[in-house]
């Protein structure tokens, strides 16, 4: 029983150095490679370096209006900064009227600006290339559900007076072609085409239908396209940033170099005060942060500053959860209880205080996440991730070693338990 206690506990404590090393320093097997940690973390502004801008709409729309108008406007900001090619761009609205566009890996600032800040641009072109209308002759674009095909959604629109005898002599002129391409009306937002459907017979009343196997989102997603080029709304520069690529690599050599001084801090503390439990504490320590930088990668994360400060604080949350369970342990060994029950009666004891500490610290992850802008968004993600995988490492984790090593039956003395 001692040995295959002891076999599980080494093999346990294999694969977390393993983990570890692999996580440093990445491991190629064959064709199968596994890169560092580092490389395979998606970094935010803050450390990759890049620029960022805060613009504000000039509108006196207020309510539902304003919301239309702002869900538009980040809609045609979403598809410049997608055609610019930078990865991990990061668009949000904030407060009723801004937007903040952070485009890590960007490096011209003005450039990255006028791309994003110029008046949206929609054309109705024939496949000749002859311009039809343009976004200021439609009125209106929404999703309409046709009873008679199945209730299948569509998009309609409706042009002004203008628009609709321009629209009314083009359909009439495609749709007498004999030939399938040239009866198509290409719609065109910023020199890119978003819909090119065929007309099938002239629409003289300045309201036309598109049709084809949308889905809700694709309906929603292009009505709302073709009305923000007829809603262009002017964007005001509020604040602007550029951070070099070098001072980004600074800050997260810092921000290494001080999770690295942290940690060790208190492993060191928990070997010297609780002996034997702050050793099983440091494994499970350990563990914790390669599950959380690894549910980071894996749910394609960004990596802030205020990214770092939430792991580095939920760090010291799962030590404080240990430090609660291992206190209480004192206090059952020093009534007299063996190892066994001591550790049974203490983790149980100490577990509604640590569920009490974490779930009020998660509801106030929650508020900053629901309602903080970026950075704080960052802090707020890492920080509940943090706390979920605490739990798991705290009460789970070191547990069960705790318990194996106990059953080794090697040290006995209470003393080295913290009594």
């Amino acid at each position: 029983m001692k040995i295959k206690n002891a076999i599980i506990l080494l093999l346990i404590v294999a694969i977390i150095g393993a983990g570890a090393f692999i996580g440093i320093n990445g491991i190629q097997i064959g064709d199968t490679q596994i890169s560092p940690v580092r490389d395979m973390m998606k970094l935010g502004l803050d450390l990759k370096g890049g620029v960022f801008v805060v613009l504000e709409a000039e509108t006196d729309a207020t309510g539902d209006e304003l919301n239309r108008i702002m869900v538009q406007t980040l809609g045609v900001i979403e598809r410049r900064v997608n055609a610019m090619g930078l990865t991990e761009p990061n668009i949000v609205r904030e407060g009723d009227k801004r937007i903040r566009v952070e485009l890590p890996g960007a490096k011209n600032a003005q450039e990255a600006i006028d791309m994003i800040g110029k008046t949206a641009q929609l054309q109705f072109v024939k496949t000749n290339g002859d311009v039809i209308l343009s976004g200021d002759q439609v009125k209106n674009a929404e999703v309409v559900f046709e009873s008679n095909k199945g209730n299948v959604p569509s998009v309609s629109l409706e042009f002004n007076s203008e628009g609709a005898r321009a629209f009314q002599a083009a359909t009439k002129e495609v749709s007498a072609a004999t030939d399938i391409n040239d009866r198509i009306i290409a719609i065109i937002l910023d020199e890119q085409i978003i819909s090119a459907p065929e007309v099938r017979e002239e629409i003289p009343n300045g309201r036309a239908v598109i049709t084809g196997n949308f889905t809700i989102d694709e309906a929603s997603n292009l009505a709302a396209l073709i009305r923000g080029g007829a809603l262009p709304v002017n964007l005001t520069e509020v604040q602007t940033s550029a951070i070099g690529p070098t001072l980004g690599l600074d800050s997260l050599n810092k921000s290494i170099d001080a999770a690295k001084i942290g940690i060790a801090l208190v492993l060191l503390f928990m070997l010297i005060y609780y002996r034997v439990p702050g050793l099983i504490a440091s494994i499970a320590l350990l563990l914790y942060i390669l599950i959380v930088l690894y549910v980071f990668i894996g749910f394609g994360a960004t990596l802030t500053l205020p990214g770092v400060a939430g792991l580095i604080l939920s760090i010291g949350m799962a030590v404080d959860a240990n430090v609660i369970i291992f206190e209480r342990l004192k206090e059952e060994l020093r009534n007299g209880k063996s190892l066994r029950a001591a550790v049974d009666s203490g983790f149980a004891r100490a577990l509604t205080t640590i569920l009490d500490a974490n779930i009020t610290t998660m509801i106030a992850g929650i508020v900053l996440f629901q309602f903080g802008s970026g950075p704080i968004k960052g802090f707020a993600v890492t920080l509940m991730i943090g706390i979920g995988v605490s739990m798991f490492t705290a009460v789970v984790i070191t547990k069960m070693l705790l318990k194996l090593f106990i059953n080794i039956n090697i040290f006995k003395n209470t003393k080295l338990y913290g009594a």
